[in-house]
């Protein structure tokens, strides 16, 4: 049995935790939200689990240093400065950063990296996400987790080989460019599909959440693997062991 901590604890995924926690017969140290004994929380527990927000990353991060302790990360609409912040942290502690804690998903980006890799650059890539009409980043940080899979087995950078948001006369899709369409409707917890489209055929590569208890159960089992790692900065793959 660990201890484990909730930051975001009001949040829907927090409150998955809350109940998943103890099902999986590990103790629920605690939870904060914002204005919240982040430190304290740290002090009680042996990892913590952050699905808050990004403007409270820092903070998190700081308790989790203080306390010892790893922390894995599922905040998503993070900047390059707080990935900047989360590598600076990860020399003195555990962190598993992701943009998505389902095993199922964890496997999906690896499939993504070796057809990626395997198929040329004349086979166009894109990402479709859906997700609950709450949501407020877009894409949503599965998909870029997704597009980051495929752009990193072909070598490009994924901020300037990306597409989104497209209406109107936008000309022609960009050669080698990676595409993103976000949707947003009713209760969807999350829906994601990879499109490899080339000449005269279609390979597509997809991932359905059902119930949101899913990214709770993978962000328990990433914060029992983080406990007794060394300080560094890990991905639900690692877990998985791919």
């Amino acid at each position: 049995m660990v201890r484990i901590g909730i930051i975001g604890s009001a949040g829907r995924m927090g409150q998955a935790l809350a109940e998943a926690i103890p099902a999986a017969g590990h103790e629920l140290s605690g939870g904060v939200d914002k204005g919240g004994d982040v430190a304290g929380l740290a002090d009680a527990s042996d990892a913590l689990v952050d699905f808050s927000g990004p403007a409270a990353l820092k903070d998190n991060l700081h308790a989790a240093i203080g306390a010892g302790i790893p922390i894995l990360i599922g905040t998503t609409g993070l900047s390059a400065e707080h990935h900047t912040v989360i590598d600076n942290s990860a020399r003195a502690i555990p962190v598993l950063q992701t943009g998505n804690t389902s095993l199922g998903v964890t496997l999906l980006a690896h499939l993504v990296r070796v057809a990626a890799a395997r198929l040329g650059p004349d086979w166009d890539i894109e990402v479709l996400e859906m997700h609950h009409r709450m949501k407020v980043d877009a894409p949503s940080g599965t998909a870029l987790l997704l597009g980051e899979a495929a752009a990193q087995a072909r070598g490009i950078d994924l901020d300037t080989n990306s597409e989104s948001g497209r209406d109107g006369h936008t000309g022609q899709r960009a050669e080698g460019a990676i595409g993103f369409a976000a949707l947003r409707g009713g209760t969807v917890a999350g829906e994601h599909s990879v499109i490899f489209a080339g000449e005269q055929e279609r390979i597509t590569l997809s991932h359905s959440a059902e119930n949101r208890m899913i990214f709770a159960n993978g962000a328990i089992r990433g914060a029992e693997w983080l406990i007794g790692k060394a300080p560094g900065r890990y991905t639900m793959e690692d877990v998985l062991g791919l």
